[in-house]
């Protein structure tokens, strides 16, 4: 059996926590944060019951993770707590496992953004030599590239570099 594997980053940014957090609650401005070249669309995000984002919110997407196949991934909003973090997780996708938490702290001058992602690849020991191989080597590239464009649209916080752990 595959193992399970983690990520971490830590972003400041120099905004109040109403800004960070109507950006980031927003699934349609995961578009402007994700690299160009993973091809990915959104083909639907649920608004049954209302506009802003909520627990049981239902988001589809097209990903093309790997030689430009396209796959079908849909993520549901778990939990949430207004202004201090959300969950999501895969419920069919490319993984066999995908919790990502997003959480957000008031700083001085501004916000600390965590994000955290449980994830595990299917097909047993395959998965870990993928894992080794390609897909954490990818998520790390996720994570900087966002890193980026965040810094991009917000400001640079002073003397921060990009840091993401695996564990």
């Amino acid at each position: 059996m595959s193992k399970a594997y983690s990520l971490k980053a830590i972003q400041k940014i120099p905004v109040d926590l109403e800004t960070a957090w109507n950006f980031f609650s927003k699934p349609e401005n995961l578009n402007a944060i994700t690299p160009k070249k993973l091809g990915f669309k959104i083909l639907n995000i649920s608004k049954a019951y209302k506009e802003e984002m909520y627990a049981g919110q239902i988001i589809e997407y097209n990903v093309k993770p790997l030689l430009g196949i396209s796959l079908y991934w849909m993520t549901e909003i778990t939990h949430i707590k207004d202004k201090e973090y959300f969950i999501d997780e895969q419920r069919f996708g490319p993984y066999k496992l995908w919790n990502h938490q997003h959480h957000f702290k008031e700083i001085e001058n501004g916000i600390e953004m965590t994000d955290i992602v449980h994830y595990k690849i299917p097909y047993w020991f395959i998965g870990d030599v993928a894992n080794a191989l390609i897909v954490q080597k990818q998520l790390k590239e996720i994570f900087e590239y966002r890193f980026k464009m965040i810094e991009k649209k917000y400001g640079k916080w002073p003397n921060q570099q990009c840091g993401i752990q695996f564990n």
